[in-house]
């Protein structure tokens, strides 16, 4: 598990792997963090494993097809956005 987890969007699976990929090199200089990166090729969606952070970023229509920001809310909220 992370402390934290970061959920953006790119437009194309080209700006979406551009982001994830800047991102990565600025934890490593800024921060000496390495993180991890998942599904860079596809570049659909884009995980970062940065330790106490996880980034997702994803083309749009993933994102709204996966929706994770509903892993947050409660069930009258979920109920309500139904």
């Amino acid at each position: 598990m992370a402390d934290y987890m970061i959920i953006a969007s790119g437009r194309s699976s080209r700006q979406v792997a551009a982001i994830a990929e800047k991102m990565v090199d600025r934890l490593k200089k800024d921060l000496g963090v390495l993180a991890k990166v998942e599904g860079k090729e596809a570049a659909d969606w884009v995980l970062v494993d940065a330790g106490d952070v996880i980034v997702h970023v994803f083309r749009p229509e993933v994102r709204d097809f996966y929706q994770l920001e509903k892993m947050w809310l409660s069930p009258a909220e979920t109920a309500a956005r139904v």
